[in-house]
């Protein structure tokens, strides 16, 4: 690793789920070094060691201080849009760099990012797993190869303590596919259908969200034409690809002055 600079990690939401992931992956991949392990006051990681923790060797203590934020080159943060928009503004004025992968972030919120990335680089996406980029980039090729005739409905799954509907990516999904066709995601998505409902608008884009037991999360685009179906799919088996996505995000950022990007930047499918 002579002459690689090693990036220096801050996880946000230590104490979570994705959140152990990523620090399991920070202590395992080459070219990163955990430099900060944060979660809320009153979280029973608070105080812990990150080798206590997750079970690897590792000293650092878990803090609820986020001016531990000052040793670190880039925070990755997949906690909720409030605490999102907080880390934001503190990375804002250290200026270190992010790399966000929560979901359910309104208008608002993405407006913040975008300024924010005026002055830090920022790499946000609603999915960070290179496997689902790459579905990204299919959808756009199908929708363009089957603009006329197929009616497109896209289905998620997650675990029961999902908060959000539909998923991120569902919805990035959902905005790959109109922007392809030339729609408004906002004037052409359907999120529910109950009753009798009419005929389908072939011009829609439906949605269906299931919620329940530890699905990691599956997502299907369905092509239905008449006399056939081509479905696009990619089913997480864990959080391992998420966690592997922010790691090569963190490392696109390095040497980065600011900027918006996502993960088709990170990966070069532009």
């Amino acid at each position: 690793m002579s002459g690689i600079k090693v990036v220096r990690i801050g996880i946000a939401g230590a104490g979570g789920r994705m959140g152990r992931m990523l620090i399991e992956t920070v202590l395992k991949e080459e070219g990163v070094l955990l430099a900060g392990a944060f979660d809320v006051p009153g979280s029973p990681a608070i105080g812990k060691s990150v080798g206590e923790w997750v079970g690897m060797s590792c000293d650092l203590k878990i803090s609820d201080d986020l001016n531990g934020l000052s040793e670190c080159d880039c925070l990755i943060d997949f906690t909720r849009p409030q605490g999102t928009r907080e880390h934001l503004a503190l990375c804002r004025k250290l200026g270190v760099a992010m790399v966000i992968g929560t979901t359910g972030i309104e208008a608002e919120g993405k407006a913040a990012i975008a300024e924010a990335a005026k002055e830090i680089p920022v790499v946000f996406s609603p999915n960070m797993a290179v496997g689902v980029n790459l579905v990204f980039k299919l959808l756009d090729t199908a929708a363009h190869i089957l603009s006329q005739g197929y009616d497109i409905e896209i289905v998620e799954a997650h675990h029961r303590l999902k908060v959000d509907a539909p998923s991120g990516t569902a919805l990035r999904m959902g905005e790959v596919l109109a922007g392809a066709l030339g729609r408004d995601l906002k004037e052409c998505a359907i999120y529910g259908r109950e009753g009798v409902t009419g005929v389908r608008d072939p011009s829609t884009i439906g949605f269906a969200t299931v919620r329940g037991g530890d699905i990691i999360g599956d997502h299907t685009v369905m092509f239905c034409g008449i006399g056939e179906r081509v479905e696009i799919s990619h089913k997480a088996a864990s959080r391992m690809p998420y966690a592997l996505g922010s790691m090569r995000a963190a490392r696109f950022l390095a040497g980065r002055k600011n900027g918006l990007f996502d993960m088709q930047d990170v990966l070069g499918l532009r």
